[in-house]
């Protein structure tokens, strides 16, 4: 199994959602309104002199699922490419 950590843009929430559900991820954990800053993004401080904020969302796919998910992130990123949207794969041993 793997987790992708998923850094992006509030912008595009509704899209990326729509995405993980297209790819068939049935169940992911979203955190709001992230703070922080990432090379080529600028910050997201959600303040008047750096405005803007992200979301991350954490979702586990089964490895033969991963390409397909992959691909769909590849994609939107395309269509989005100031959406500072950046996946992170880690490998998962399991889950309680």
């Amino acid at each position: 199994m793997k987790m992708l950590i998923i850094v992006y843009n509030d912008v595009v929430d509704e899209e990326l959602v729509a995405m993980l559900k297209k790819a068939g991820v049935s169940g992911y954990t979203k955190w709001k309104e992230a703070l922080g800053e990432g090379p080529g993004t600028g910050p997201k401080l959600a303040t008047n002199i750096w405005p803007g904020k992200n979301n991350v969302i954490a979702v586990v796919v089964n490895d033969e699922e991963l390409p397909a998910v992959s691909g769909l992130l590849r994609d939107l990123k395309g269509s989005h490419p100031k959406g500072g949207i950046k996946a992170f794969i880690l490998e998962v041993e399991g889950t309680i």
